[in-house]
């Protein structure tokens, strides 16, 4: 069992925030230090991202499994193990496959869920939880207003890890979280 510290804020990133590359690597860039967050995940997660990034966008069997081993380690604690019998009790979420997100959210003691399918995690559920679910646009946003400077300092980053400047980085995480974009297009 994964226990939070007090003032420590964790979010469970649902693999369909997992699946594009650019955002995944910025979300993660933003949990490395210096952290704005923990990032979380169950293996069923993972093996819902791997599934997705095989049949969805062509990635071989190695591709999938370097990124997921380069993920597990750069964040060993971020892996959550659900206990089936939990599943039962989150019964609140409509889809059956999608309660284990939630469960790992209980486990772990996470402050929010970052999904793209918001409306699979019902306010009133996740309430009695004490879980927010937000999708990575509003996440972003949120992060960015939290700390300009080291949001785009990440952006940076990730720039410069690929070879490219920050309107590259920008301008791939268009299509996922066009809010966000053209927030820091405006710097």
């Amino acid at each position: 069992m994964i226990f939070t510290q007090e003032n420590e804020y964790s979010a469970v990133l649902d693999a369909c925030v997992l699946v594009p590359a650019s955002l995944c690597d910025l979300l993660l860039r933003l949990a490395e230090e210096p952290a704005m967050y923990r990032p979380l995940w169950s293996e069923q997660i993972m093996a819902e991202m791997s599934k997705a990034l095989r049949t969805k966008l062509g990635r071989t069997v190695s591709e999938v499994e370097y990124r997921r081993k380069q993920m597990n380690v750069a964040f060993p604690e971020a892996i959550v193990s659900v206990p089936p019998e939990l599943l039962r009790t989150v019964e609140c979420i409509p889809d059956r496959d999608d309660r284990h997100v939630l469960a790992a959210a209980v486990i772990a003691r996470a402050n929010a869920i970052i999904t793209q399918n918001t409306r699979h995690f019902p306010k009133q559920c996740l309430d009695r939880y004490g879980v927010v679910c937000q999708t990575a646009d509003d996440f972003l946003v949120h992060q960015y207003h939290l700390s300009e400077q080291l949001v785009l300092d990440k952006l940076d980053d990730q720039g410069a890890g690929i070879s490219q400047d920050r309107a590259f980085v920008i301008s791939s995480l268009r299509n996922s979280v066009p809010g966000f974009v053209k927030l820091v297009e405006r710097k």
